[in-house]
């Protein structure tokens, strides 16, 4: 797997927590996974980057085939159960805050002609609507 990758994968301690807890183990019902390692890497690095499924690299394996595994696992519960071991024990190597804020012109918020429909909400004046 080419290096760039790398940076998005999942370390080995939290590997050996969340291993015994995926579908598709040797001796469980169902069938046996080829690499569970490899598709829950590949899931990290969609959602890390923000990544259309096609654009998947090949080296996590065929976009298709990782993006239906992906929606069996969240038909059935797989992810949220995983996330609810995780609360358990934090990694706060993965916490994130955005505290992005994004002032609208009036015109880019709909207002015809200026800002004189920012206050009006479909029901009428929010004036009404305000104690005095």
């Amino acid at each position: 797997m080419k290096s760039e990758h790398h940076r998005h994968d999942i370390s080995d301690r939290a590997w050996e927590l969340l291993k015994n807890h995926l579908p598709g183990q040797k001796g469980k019902r169902g069938g046996q996974a080829r690499d569970n390692r490899q598709f829950i890497n590949a899931v990290i690095w969609i959602l890390r980057t923000g990544a259309p499924w096609r654009d998947l690299p090949p080296d996590y394996g065929d976009w298709k085939n990782t993006h239906r595994r992906f929606c069996r696992w969240r038909d059935r519960g797989v992810w949220e159960k995983l996330f609810k071991l995780f609360v358990q024990d934090p990694d706060f190597e993965w916490l994130m805050i955005d505290a992005s804020y994004i002032k609208v012109h009036p015109h880019a918020a709909g207002a015809v002609g200026g800002n004189q429909a920012m206050g009006r909400t479909k029901g009428g004046s929010t004036r009404r609507y305000t104690l005095q």
